[in-house]
């Protein structure tokens, strides 16, 4: 069985985080969406669920953390370093922000972090295999 993995993230607005993450390259699917939800799709094994708090507040009594803490970092695999920073530009200019830390170039591995409109926190990382082997 090949495993799936659905990051559930509580949303403050619902169409504007809808909006965010189209613009980095996720696809909404509507057949697990509602008025409270949106399932925007990454790859075939992994999902996002924005949830509006409302809903969010129906799986779990704990506290929605405030935008200025991080709980989790996710990283999230690109294509190229190019990529990476298309994702990058792409988070600045739809409402998230972007470099939220340091950029981080080793060389095989490059990666910058943004923030979605609600805080959370991804990392967009590119790793040259070929470069990692060579070392």
């Amino acid at each position: 069985m090949t495993r799936m993995i659905f990051i559930n993230l509580p949303v403050s607005d619902l169409a504007k985080s809808q909006a965010f993450y189209e613009a980095l390259g996720f696809a909404n699917n509507p057949q697990f969406s509602d008025e409270g939800s949106a399932c925007m799709v990454v790859s075939e094994t992994i999902h996002v669920m924005l949830l509006t708090h409302a809903k969010w507040q129906g799986f779990t009594d704990r506290p929605i953390p405030p935008a200025t803490m991080s709980e989790v970092l996710l990283a999230l695999s690109c294509d190229s370093r190019d990529a990476v920073d298309a994702m990058n530009a792409a988070a600045a200019a739809h409402g998230g922000t972007a470099d939220i830390n340091p950029v981080q170039d080793l060389g095989f591995m490059y990666n910058r972090n943004l923030a979605d409109p609600d805080g959370h926190v991804w990392e967009a990382m590119f790793m040259d295999m070929e470069a990692v082997s060579a070392e």
